[in-house]
C-alpha cells in the first residue's frame, strides 16, 4: 500500500475514505479518494503535473496554510506515478 496519493500526494491515512475506489466498488490504495472515484480520476481537467500542483497549493491555502509550505508540499508531485506515466 501506498503512503501518498499517487496522483497528489496527499498522505493516504489523511483521506477520510482511506483510498480511492476502482470500477467495480474494491478499494484503491494508490489513490485517494479526492483523486480516483469509480476507477477513473474525478477531475479531467487536472491532467498535468502542474495544474496538480496549482490545483493543492489552492487547496491548502484555502485550509490556512503559507504558500511557501504549500509550494514545499507539492514539490514532489511531477515525481509521482501518475505523472511519470506521461
Amino acid at each position: 500500500m501506498n503512503k501518498f496519493c499517487q496522483s497528489c500526494g496527499m498522505p493516504i491515512k489523511k483521506d477520510p475514505q482511506n483510498g480511492g475506489t476502482n470500477a467495480d466498488g474494491s478499494k484503491n490504495s494508490e489513490y485517494c479518494s479526492y483523486c480516483f472515484v469509480n476507477g477513473s480520476f474525478s477531475s479531467p481537467e487536472i491532467n498535468t503535473p502542474q495544474k496538480m500542483q496549482e490545483f493543492c497549493i489552492g487547496k491548502m491555502k484555502e485550509f490556512g496554510m503559507s504558500g511557501f509550505l504549500a509550494w514545499i508540499f507539492t514539490r514532489g508531485i511531477p515525481k509521482l506515478r501518475r505523472w511519470k506515466e506521461k
